[in-house]
């Protein structure tokens, strides 16, 4: 798996929503975190560098879920419900894109998919 820069188009399933974006390591960081909310959702996703995401097609189509400390904002098209991307609240200088909606790209081409431990958050954790 190449670490080489890549352009790539994402979309969701029903096609309202286009983004592109620059992920700066290719599709060689392929992640899955544990927290409350990602666990559940199950989608893969890579790092892209948010000054390259631009959202070039249902902007107005997007709808966006945030909770807790609301640093994390995962972006879902309003239509087929799909999640396309979110802002990382392990690093806010980055996003996730996620990777079933990158066009060619198989997401079961990239298993096992590594975890990250978002449990265990230090933003969750109280300070004394």
């Amino acid at each position: 798996m190449s670490d080489a820069p890549l352009k790539i188009k994402a979309s969701c399933h029903c096609g309202a929503v286009v983004l592109t974006a620059t992920l700066p390591r290719g599709l060689s960081d392929v992640g899955r975190c544990t927290c409350s909310f990602c666990a559940r959702r199950q989608a893969a996703a890579v790092t892209a560098a948010p000054a390259s995401l631009e959202v070039t097609q249902g902007a107005d189509n997007l709808t966006l879920y945030t909770w807790g400390t609301g640093t994390a904002q995962h972006y879902f098209c309003k239509t087929c419900g799909i999640y396309t991307h979110h802002k990382r609240r392990s690093d806010p200088a980055e996003c996730g894109i996620n990777l079933g909606c990158i066009e060619g790209v198989n997401p079961w081409e990239h298993e096992p998919v590594r975890w990250t431990d978002g449990i265990n958050h230090v933003s969750d954790r109280k300070q004394p």
